[in-house]
C-alpha cells in the first residue's frame, strides 16, 4: 500500500530553501505593498497582488516549491481582497454588498490562479471566498437570514465537506494532487461544520451546564468517528477548542479553578495521543463494520 494512505500526507516543506524563499518573498511583498500605499491606499495591495503572481510564475510554475507556493497564493488572494476593499471603501460601498462583491472577485481570482498554477490550497481559498460571498449576498437579499446565520454556515460546511469528499474519493490511495486539494477543503469545511453546532449549544456562555458537557462529549465522539472513517483529522482539531473550553469551565465550576484548563488539556491530550497511536487499529475496527459499498469509497487501510 502506498505511504500516503492512512497517514494524511501533504507537501509543505521539502528543505530549508523553502523557508529561505518564503522569508525573501514576504520581505519583498511587504515592501512592495508599503511603497505602493504611499501612492494610493489601493495601489499598495494591487502591487502586492501583481508581485505575488509574478513570483509564482517562477517559484510555483517552474520550481514547484510547496511552501512558497502556498504563501504566494495567500498573498495573492489577500492582495485582491485588500485592493477591492480600498476601492469600494473609497466609493462608500463598504457594506454587506461590498463584501459579497469582493468575495466573488476573490473566488474568480482564485479560479484563474488555479488554472495557471494548480496549487492545491487554491481550490479551498476559492471555495471559502465563494461561501463568504454567497452568505453576504443572501444577507443582503433576505435580511431575515441573519436570524438563521448558524444554519446557513452549517449548510455551507456540509456542501464544502461533500466537495472535499468528492476530491478524496477520486484518489482514495492519495497519490496525486487531488488528495492535497481535499486536505485543504477539509480544513475549510471543518470550522464551518463545527462552529455553528457548538455555538448553538452555548459553549461560550457564562455558565456551561452539565448537560451541555455531555452533549459536547457525544458530539465530539461523533466527530471523531467521522474523522477516523474518512481518515481526515481536521474535524477533530477544529472541534478541540470547544471541548477544551467546555470541560475547563465544568472543572472550574466544581472548584478546580487554577488548574482547570491544565487538567482538561492533560486528559484530552492524553486521549488524542492514544488515538494517534491506535489510529490504524481504530480505522480497521470501524471500517470493518461498514458496508462494502462504503468501504470502497473510503481510503483503504495501511
Amino acid at each position: 500500500m502506498g505511504p500516503g494512505v492512512d497517514e494524511e500526507h501533504f507537501r509543505l516543506v521539502t528543505g530549508f530553501n523553502d523557508i529561505f524563499v518564503v522569508i525573501a518573498c514576504m520581505l519583498l511583498l511587504v515592501s512592495v505593498a508599503w511603497i505602493g500605499t504611499e501612492l494610493g491606499a489601493w495601489f499598495g495591495p494591487l502591487l502586492q497582488t501583481v508581485a505575488a503572481w509574478g513570483l509564482a510564475e517562477y517559484f510555483t510554475r517552474k520550481r514547484r516549491m510547496a511552501l512558497p507556493s502556498i504563501i504566494l497564493l495567500i498573498a495573492f488572494v489577500v492582495g485582491v481582497y485588500a485592493t477591492g476593499e480600498e476601492l469600494l471603501s473609497g466609493l462608500g460601498l463598504k457594506d454587506k454588498t461590498g463584501i459579497a462583491v469582493i468575495s466573488f472577485v476573490m473566488a474568480l481570482a482564485a479560479r484563474l490562479h488555479w488554472l495557471r498554477f494548480k496549487v492545491p490550497i487554491t481550490v479551498a481559498a476559492g471555495i471559502a471566498s465563494l461561501v463568504a460571498g454567497s452568505i453576504s449576498l443572501l444577507w443582503v437579499l433576505v435580511p431575515a437570514v441573519q436570524d438563521w446565520m448558524t444554519v446557513a454556515i452549517f449548510v455551507s460546511g456540509v456542501l464544502v465537506f461533500m466537495l472535499a469528499m468528492r476530491w478524496d474519493t477520486s484518489d482514495i490511495l492519495r497519490h496525486t494532487r487531488r488528495s492535497d486539494v481535499a486536505f485543504w477543503l477539509h480544513l475549510v469545511a471543518a470550522p464551518l461544520l463545527v462552529h455553528p453546532v457548538f455555538t448553538s449549544l452555548g459553549v461560550f456562555e457564562e455558565q456551561t451546564a452539565l448537560w451541555q458537557l455531555v452533549v459536547i462529549a457525544v458530539l465530539y465522539g461523533i466527530v471523531a468517528l467521522v474523522s477516523i472513517s474518512v481518515d481526515r483529522r481536521a474535524l477533530m482539531v477544529s472541534a478541540l477548542v470547544y471541548v477544551l473550553y467546555a470541560f475547563s469551565e465544568i472543572l472550574e465550576h466544581y472548584g478546580v479553578v487554577s488548574l482547570s484548563f491544565a487538567f482538561t488539556a492533560f486528559i484530552i491530550g492524553s486521549g488524542l495521543l492514544l488515538l494517534s497511536a491506535f489510529w490504524h487499529s481504530c480505522r480497521a475496527a470501524l471500517i470493518g463494520r461498514c458496508p462494502s459499498s462504503v468501504q470502497a469509497r473510503l481510503p483503504p487501510l495501511r
